[in-house]
């Protein structure tokens, strides 16, 4: 049987988009309409928000445990987080967490070294682009990036936070996004990032001057993996 999926989710929209994605691809790998157990639980959004305006990362933790508390009680066997910015909070987790974690950013590195992409362009909200969530696992593996200037970073936080969280997807937020790619692309990245769960929702490769590492649906076909790999 495969392993049981616990989603720690953040944000609806990526994470539906996640979820979405394990169900409809588990196909491939289990046959028509097959896919693994999975159990998401979803603490209110405000909670994680009005920590990271806080800079209360340990709260963020404590968010994210008590989730994965719950997704354990339901039966989960591992768990996938997919929100890129709470992984700040993913050192404080791990140690204390009762299953074991897939990390998304760790994906999407893993990804962009095996198509031979050498310096990424990371987009995502302000928190995470100022962090060392990527920068730590895309080192790791010999990679480079570049990250958008201060005033890009602010501007895309707030089409994340105001616009796609809440399911909203304007032509001048696609156009603004292809702008900063563009100026990433000409600063010599040759892939980018999309380092937040619902940015996918907006921008893919019919749509960017680079090509995309989707990190949602990238951790989602993790999962699949994992959860069929013989233990």
């Amino acid at each position: 049987m495969p392993k049981h999926i616990g989603i720690a989710a953040c944000s609806a929209e990526g994470a539906a988009l996640c979820y979405r994605t394990i169900c409809t691809e588990g196909a491939v790998l289990l046959g028509a309409h097959g896919h693994p157990e999975v159990t998401m639980h979803t603490p209110s959004l405000a909670g994680y928000v009005r920590c990271l305006e806080a800079g209360d990362l340990d709260g963020v933790g404590e968010l994210m445990l008590a989730s994965v508390c719950k997704l354990k009680l339901a039966g989960a066997e591992f768990v996938i987080c997919p929100d890129n910015t709470i992984h700040q909070a993913f050192s404080y987790v791990e140690p204390r967490s009762p299953l074991p974690w897939l990390h998304i950013a760790d994906v999407v590195a893993a990804e962009a070294a095996d198509r031979g992409f050498g310096r990424l362009a990371l987009m995502g909200t302000r928190w995470l682009v100022d962090s060392e969530v990527y920068p730590e696992h895309l080192t790791a593996r010999g990679l480079a990036f570049e990250r958008p200037a201060p005033d890009e970073r602010d501007e895309i936080n707030r089409i994340i936070m105001d616009e796609l969280v809440c399911g909203v997807f304007k032509p001048a937020a696609l156009a603004y996004l292809q702008g900063v790619t563009d100026r990433l692309e000409r600063a010599g990245c040759d892939a980018l990032i999309l380092g937040c769960t619902e940015l996918p929702l907006i921008i893919d490769d019919t749509a960017s001057s680079l090509p995309t590492l989707d990190s949602t649906r990238l951790l989602a076909r993790a999962a699949l993996r994992h959860a069929v790999e013989k233990s």
